[in-house]
This record gives C-alpha cells, sequence and structure tokens, in this order.
C-alpha cells in the first residue's frame, strides 16, 4: 500500500514550508516515526516523523522547495521490508531485492589514500560546508584536509555531517570517542589543524534557513522600532547564594537545575504589571495594551536562537514559572517546540551572560516595544553604605540592558521600568518563594 506524505501544518498561521534535508532517500527503509525530513518555516525548522513505516519509494520535493501545507511530498510503500531488514529468502516483491543500498558503498568502499584525493562531487557544485560541530571532531581526530574532502556527505547539498565524519572515523580505524589528548603524542604532520582551519576561512557559502529568518526578523526590528538602551547593575547575591544554598535540593525534587531565570522572569512580570506600556505594542499609529504577560525567552540553539514564549506568566508562582522556563528550553534546544509557541509574546528577556558578557544592546522582538538583555553575575567590590559608615564588601553583581521602542516609551519611562526590575531582584523574599 503506498501512503502519501504531505506537508504538514506547523501552526495555526503556517501555510507553507520549506524542503530544508531529507533524512531518507528512494529505496530506502524508514520506521514508523523515525525522522524522514527536516522542515523549515518562517517560525521554526523541525525534524518531520514518518507517518507510516515501509519503503520511501518517491521523493516529490527537493531542498529549498517550498510547499503549501496538505501538499504530497514523498510517498511510502507500507508493503516494503520498511520495519525490519530484508529477510534473504523471504522477501515476496521482487523490488525488494532491488533496493538500493547506499550505506554498504558508505562504510565498505575503502578510503583512497590522502596523496590522490578526489574532489567531492555535489549537486549543485558548491564548495562544501563544515559546521562548528564538524570541525572541531576533524581537528580532535588529526584528519587532513584530504581525508576531510574524501567523506561523503550525507547532509542537505551534499553536507557532511558530524554522523558522516564518525562513520569514517570508525572504518578508518580510530575509535570516536578518542580526544585530542589522546592524540597528542601523534606526528604534527597528523594533526595539522591549520591547514584545514586555513581552508575553511576562505569559503562561501549560502545561509542556513534559519539565519535567513534571523536577519530579515532583525532588520525589520531595527527599521521598525526607535531603540533606546538605558542600563543598571543589580546586586545578585542574596539569590546567588540562595541557588547554592537550594539548588541540590531543588534538582532532587524537580529533576532539574534552578537557574536564575526564573528569578528575572518573575521581577519582569511583576514590573510589567506596575508598567503595562511596556506591555504593549504598535501597529502604525494603534497602542495595544495586552491583557496577560507572556514573556518570551531567548534560546540559542545549533544554527541561531528561537524566542519561545511562556503564556500568562501573571498567572503562575515562582516554582510554575521554573517548570514553564526549564520546559520551552528543553523542548526549543531538542526541536519540539511548536510554530504557535513562537509568537503572541509580549516582552522578551535574552540572557547573554551565560556565555560570560557583562553588558549587551539587544535588538527588540517585535512586535514587542521592550526587551531585556541579562548580563554575567561577577563578583566586584561595592561601597555598602549603612548608619555606621560605608565599607567595602565583595558582593555578586550584574548587569541590565533594557532596549525599549522610543516610539512609545520615552526615557524616563524606560529608566523607571528597569529600576523596578532592580528592586524587585534585590528585595525578593526568597524564603517564601516556593
Amino acid at each position: 500500500m503506498i501512503i502519501d506524505i504531505v506537508m504538514p501544518k506547523m501552526g495555526e498561521s503556517i501555510t507553507e514550508g520549506t524542503i530544508l534535508e531529507w533524512r531518507k532517500k528512494v529505496g530506502e527503509s524508514i520506521e514508523l516515526d523515525e525522522i524522514l525530513l527536516e522542515i523549515g518555516t518562517d517560525k521554526v525548522d523541525s525534524e518531520i516523523p514518518s507517518s507510516a513505516a515501509g519503503v520511501v519509494v518517491e521523493i516529490l520535493a527537493e531542498p529549498n522547495d517550498v510547499k503549501e501545507v496538505g501538499e504530497v511530498i514523498a510517498k511510502i510503500d507500507t508493503d516494503g521490508s520498511g520495519a525490519t531488514p530484508t529477510p534473504p529468502e523471504s522477501a515476496p516483491e521482487p523490488e525488494m531485492a532491488q533496493t538500493p543500498e547506499p550505506i554498504p558503498d558508505l562504510v565498505a568502499e575503502p578510503a583512497p589514500a590522502p596523496s590522490t584525493p578526489k574532489p567531492i562531487s555535489t549537486p549543485s557544485g558548491e564548495k562544501k560546508f563544515y559546521t562548528p560541530v564538524v570541525m572541531k571532531i576533524v581537528v580532535e581526530q588529526g584528519l587532513s584536509l584530504n581525508e576531510l574532502e574524501l567523506i561523503q556527505g550525507s547532509g542537505r547539498g551534499g553536507r557532511v555531517t558530524k554522523k558522516d565524519v564518525l562513520a569514517y572515523l570508525e572504518n578508518r580505524g580510530i575509535a570516536p570517542a578518542q580526544t585530542m589528548a589522546d592524540l597528542v603524542s601523534a606526528p604534527t604532520s597528523v594533526l595539522a589543524p591549520q591547514p584545514v582551519s586555513s581552508a575553511v576561512a576562505g569559503r562561501t557559502e549560502e545561509m542556513h534557513h534559519m539565519r535567513k529568518l534571523i536577519a530579515d526578523h532583525m532588520r525589520e526590528s531595527i527599521e521598525t522600532s526607535a531603540h533606546v538602551y538605558v542600563m543598571t547593575e543589580v546586586d545578585m547575591t542574596p539569590i546567588v547564594d540562595y541557588v547554592k544554598m537550594n539548588g541540590d535540593l531543588f534538582v532532587a525534587r524537580e529533576a532539574f537545575k534552578l537557574t536564575y531565570t526564573p528569578f528575572m522572569v518573575d521581577a519582569v512580570v511583576k514590573a510589567l504589571q506596575d508598567f503595562p506600556e511596556m506591555n504593549s505594542s504598535i501597529s502604525g499609529t494603534s497602542v495595544t495594551y495586552h491583557k496577560n504577560i507572556n514573556v518570551g525567552i531567548a534560546v540559542a540553539i545549533e544554527n541561531g536562537l528561537m524566542v519561545p514564549a511562556i503564556f500568562n506568566c501573571e498567572e503562575k508562582n515562582f516554582l510554575g514559572l521554573c517548570r514553564s522556563v526549564n520546559d520551552v528550553a528543553k523542548r526549543t534546544r531538542s526541536k519540539q517546540i511548536s510554530a504557535d509557541e513562537l509568537s503572541g509574546s509580549t516582552f522578551t528577556i535574552t540572557n547573554f551572560g551565560v556565555f560570560g558578557v557583562t553588558v549587551g544592546t539587544p535588538i527588540i522582538n517585535q512586535p514587542n516595544v521592550g526587551i531585556l538583555g541579562v548580563g554575567a553575575i561577577k563578583k566586584q567590590p561595592v561601597v555598602i553604605e549603612s548608619p555606621q559608615g560605608d565599607a567595602i564588601a565583595i558582593r555578586s553583581m550584574m548587569m541590565l540592558s533594557l532596549g525599549f521602542d522610543h516610539r512609545l516609551i520615552d526615557g524616563a519611562g524606560g529608566s523607571k521600568f528597569i529600576e523596578r526590575i532592580r528592586h524587585y531582584l534585590e528585595t525578593m523574599d526568597l524564603e517564601t518563594i516556593f
């Protein structure tokens, strides 16, 4: 029986999607719920599982093709051997014996000597693109550029993936678990990371689909909003001490780590209730003041970042915010977030402090009128004022930066808002948050 695979509906407002990469080829078997392809929309890139087990008999869309929701993009024969390997004598259909076997061709063919490398042939003739993950393995395993070019890529446009490199290393006789520490005694000519880096640095490549979307959204935001920034310093010492004292207990009870992000969200929600104009959006000359507080959380992923929204934050207590932050971050990184969750935010928080950055000026996430940038928490000498006199103490300090749309928010309003966030962070009643 032939089953049609159609372009899935990724969200209420999504009407089409772009084919990014097929994980299976015509003639290959596939299990139920095994990843068949990756598609991209204007909201999210998603891995699409197969709705049936069988053999892929036809692919009706090429990478970068845009297909409407419901349009047939592939066909699967469920009478094939998809769920199990083909028995040598019991295959009832003659075409099963003729099923292509690309994997044996990849692994059985011995790698040619580095002295006679062959150029990689791709459908478009473009230069090879190597991801940072691939390059890290190349450097750690001491692969030469010639060897890297010999690896046949299974990714989009012939792209060499992490799986391709590990498969090559396994058949080459090098354990994938080896690290650079295991190779310190190897000759310099074997390691030779510099020529590889030099070649990669000189390449020209097409932007990843997600990077294109981010570029469009950022340019649109700069052209739309009149960006203004204010910054303030926050004493995070009580919160830092609380997390250190209760972190292990929290993990034992909730099965995930207590981070500083829920504290930020909690303070932002309270400040947004005090300053509703920061929880609004502009359309032409009209301002919409949103009833609910939907906080967008910027989450860094492999090819960029996504901003899933936590809806109705004003209805959640602190523990509820902890669970929501962990849930959306986890599902975003595992590509399980829905397109509908990537829109509808009314205010955004981005935490570049996790990368050690002290302060930044983030671009507003449209159609929001404000975005909070969270810097790294660092110990600093601080002057403490008291009735007994001034003293210098070591405190855990953090910089906050607020980007806001000057079309609606003036400097005074932005300054009062970020100071209110600072107040809620420094005076939080930590004994009652759980």
